[in-house]
């Protein structure tokens, strides 16, 4: 007489603490490579950003898929050769006095914030914000380590080669990884966030081109020193939103103090002005076709995935709330709820014979 054998509902019962343990397991695991996650899907991010440029090379050149990926990632290996070119010569001694400098700026910034009773309040805010998170232990970590932060983007860079090379491999290995009845909708939902994630770029592009250009001038105009660095450096700082250009006024701030109270006043003015522009003019033109995310949750989302990854975290967290829209809008909204929502146009990666989907089923 087995007294102490498990019964049906037991075996369940300890079936479901097993799923739970791993599921445990596997999410602090996750959380713990958070870091190589995030440089994966910045991998990613360059292997789109790779296609999309071969796709300008093969309809505009008309050559083979093979020569156009060579030339694409020969563009975009002299495009990053181009941008340490200005960091490191043309910019170089206006980077390095920046850097140099930047702490005192700040500072000098915060004595002249602070000459108001409103102005300390906020300056003593910022700081006690900034002391406590990720992104500023990463910083630090940055300027403490410099090598790893160089061996992260060469991770990045070689990750976002291997993608591109080949794709399908990677996309049908996902796939077969989910059940068989699931595998069309996963399919749609994951061309949905291809295609969505390269209309976001394209116009990411855009913004941080004009932004830079437009804040150069007007700080050339208002007399700051370095103009053309601060204004590469607010248009790469525009891939992140709302934080990256805050972020990218501090420097400019902090060298306008040192021509008085006109060149602050003229660097409030430039940045306003061109944000006024960008947020009424270009972005709604350039974002008409991606997918419309209310400023508010984009903000708290930047914000947060900034907290729990860190410096990178914070640099995909735009990228990474435009996947998980889009991935609602497929997976919940169209799936789940049935809603009428299209479908992005693209061949089956498991079918024996690809068939091309419609935009709308």
């Amino acid at each position: 007489m087995n007294r102490l054998r498990p019964d049906q509902d037991d075996s369940r019962f300890i079936r479901r603490i097993v799923m739970t343990l791993l599921i445990l397991a596997v999410t602090a695991a996750l959380l713990r490579a958070g870091n190589l996650l995030i440089l994966a899907f910045g991998s990613i991010l360059g292997a789109i950003v790779i296609h999309a440029v071969a796709d300008l090379y093969a309809d505009h050149l008309r050559v083979g898929p093979k020569r156009s990926l060579t030339l694409a990632i020969a563009t975009l290996l002299a495009l990053l050769g181009f941008l340490a070119w200005l960091f490191g010569v043309a910019f170089r001694q206006q980077l390095n006095t920046l850097v140099t400098q930047l702490p005192i700026l700040l500072d000098q910034l915060a004595r002249w914030a602070s000459q108001s009773p409103v102005g300390d309040k906020i300056v003593d805010a910022v700081r006690a914000s900034y002391a406590g998170s990720r992104v500023a232990q990463d910083i630090g970590g940055i300027v403490s380590g410099a090598g790893e932060f160089i061996l992260n983007c060469l991770l990045l860079l070689v990750g976002a080669l291997f993608f591109a090379a080949d794709p399908k491999v990677y996309e049908r290995g996902f796939l077969l990884l989910v059940p068989r009845s699931m595998r069309p909708a996963m399919e749609d939902a994951l061309f949905d966030t291809g295609s969505t994630l390269r209309l976001w770029l394209r116009a990411q592009l855009i913004q941080m081109t004009t932004m830079g250009v437009l804040v150069g001038v007007g700080l050339a105009i208002a007399g700051v020193p370095s103009p053309a660095a601060l204004g590469l450096l607010t248009g790469l700082s525009e891939f992140v939103p709302y934080v990256g250009p805050i972020a990218a006024m501090l420097p400019a701030l902090g060298l306008a103090v040192q021509g008085g109270n006109g060149a602050v006043i003229g660097t409030l003015i430039t940045f306003a002005i061109v944000r006024l522009i960008q947020t009424n003019a270009i972005t709604p033109f350039v974002t008409s076709r991606v997918v419309a995310i209310p400023p508010a949750i984009t903000l708290f989302a930047i914000i947060g995935i900034g907290t729990i990854f860190g410096l990178f975290g914070l640099f995909f967290s735009a990228a990474l709330l435009v996947v998980l829209f889009t991935l609602i809008r497929s997976l919940y909204l169209r799936e789940v709820l049935g809603e009428d929502i299209p479908r992005a146009a693209h061949q089956t990666l498991l079918a024996a014979n690809a068939r091309l989907k419609s935009t709308e089923d």
